[in-house]
């Protein structure tokens, strides 16, 4: 009796081990089968392809996105054979989702970004202008132009943007230019304080106007260079102030004999009261010769009455912009 119950025990074993047997070979060729399939809950970019093989889930980000997303199926297939044979049977016949998210990576060129960005910025950019002091024809007053703003485009911040619109699948078609303000280097206020004191010479009308701010304060009457030993023309600044100055003759051939000395204060010294020097011996100072005011007289200087450069002299500091034209 034992024995048959024994007999009976192991052939039931045995069934149950065949049995078993057969059902973990058919779990294992089921598996095989279905090795890429891709498990329930995933998606690629936003896009479900839970229960598609990865032929199937390809074909479909292809339509969508092109033929270059093959990676990310890839990347899907192996995330679903991951944890072993026990744990995909288990969930495939639990139906339960796999939550995992496989990215989608997408490169530009920067280059080709930056060269975008630039031939915008060429369209669109315009440059600050600083406020402008410009001398009249013939020197016989001034022209104030105003500062204006400019605009630049922000070009990093234009390729952050593009770059985010062309990686996301629901990015704008349509993107605002960012651009920024450019203020200019000097407005009217600085301009002013650059131009405190500004002296303007006309060497056709035979005057020197003085402008404090760029509003004019005084017009003078001079006398210039004559032919040969014009005045010379151009923008300088007051480079040397003296008062009762000694008259260093210049090397040249129309002082003959006094080439090179040095004439002391008195009645022997043209140059009388004031001198304020601009260019390479060249310089406004007094005279006691009134005839030839209005007239191109001098040696190259600009000739003012003594009362007159005696009120000119205090008027202007020493780097005061000067413009003989």
């Amino acid at each position: 009796m034992h024995r048959r119950v024994w007999v009976v025990t192991g052939v039931l074993l045995a069934l149950a081990g065949i049995a078993v047997s057969g059902a973990g070979a058919s779990a294992y060729f089921w598996d095989r089968s279905r090795a890429d399939v891709i498990a329930h809950g995933v998606t690629i970019g936003g896009v479900a392809v839970g229960g598609l093989h990865a032929a199937q889930a390809r074909a479909l980000l292809e339509a969508r996105f092109a033929a270059r997303l093959r990676r990310p199926v890839n990347d899907a297939v192996a995330a679903s054979r991951a944890g072993g044979l026990y744990a995909r049977v288990r969930r495939a016949i639990l139906q339960k989702r796999l939550a995992v998210s496989i990215p989608l990576r997408a490169s530009l060129s920067q280059p080709q970004l930056s060269l975008v960005a630039g031939r915008v910025a060429g369209v669109i950019d315009k440059p600050a202008h600083s406020a402008r002091l410009v001398p009249k024809p013939l020197a016989v007053g001034i022209r104030v132009s105003a500062s204006r703003w400019g605009v630049s485009v922000n070009q990093p911040k234009l390729i952050s943007e593009l770059t985010n619109a062309l990686t996301a699948f629901n990015g704008p078609r349509e993107l605002a230019i960012p651009v920024q303000p450019v203020r200019p280097k000097l407005g009217l206020y600085g301009l002013s304080r650059r131009y405190s004191t500004y002296i303007l010479v006309s060497r056709e009308t035979f005057t020197l106007r003085l402008f404090k701010h760029l509003k004019l304060v005084k017009t003078y009457r001079i006398a210039v260079g004559r032919s040969g030993l014009e005045t010379p023309a151009g923008e300088y600044a007051i480079d040397d102030k003296q008062i009762n100055p000694s008259w260093h003759v210049p090397l040249s051939s129309w002082a003959g004999d006094l080439a090179g000395r040095i004439i002391p204060p008195g009645p022997d010294d043209p140059i009388k009261a004031r001198w304020l020097g601009f260019f390479n011996g060249a310089g406004i100072h007094g005279t006691e010769e009134i005839s030839s005011i209005g007239t191109a007289a001098s040696h190259g200087c600009i000739r003012m009455t003594i009362p007159d450069v005696e009120d000119l002299y205090p008027r202007v500091p020493l780097r005061t912009p000067i413009y003989v034209g």
